[in-house]
């Protein structure tokens, strides 16, 4: 299994990004993927799921109706549209795909909000 994401960048707040991460060496379009972030000194938080068909979509409190997550699995990516974006949102996010009690991870992609 790998994961590798991309997209991440510095934006200024109010700013837009999408994160994409492309899934590799399993069948993409049977498992749910995940979006997660962690802050400097923070654990890590579970930013969004989905399911492997595309819907059962979840957002953690802190991004609901800002950040929208999709899939295309014709090209095995899953996207994290982020809008409306704020220096709280600064993180390294992760991709994450689970496997019962064990978790396959990318090496993540900086996001920093900052003006």
């Amino acid at each position: 299994v790998q994961l590798v994401e991309s997209g991440g960048g510095l934006v200024q707040p109010g700013g837009s990004l999408t994160l994409s991460c492309a899934g590799s060496g399993f069948t993409f379009s049977s498992y749910a993927m995940r979006w997660y972030r962690q802050a400097p000194g923070k654990a890590r938080e579970l930013v969004a799921t989905i399911n492997s068909a595309g819907g059962g979509r979840n957002y953690a409190d802190s991004v609901k109706g800002r950040f929208t997550i999709s899939r295309d699995n014709t090209k095995n990516t899953v996207f994290l549209q982020m809008n409306s974006l704020k220096p709280e949102d600064t993180a390294v996010y992760y991709c994450n795909t689970p496997r019962g009690s064990k978790n396959y991870w990318g090496q993540g992609t900086q996001v920093t909000v900052s003006s």
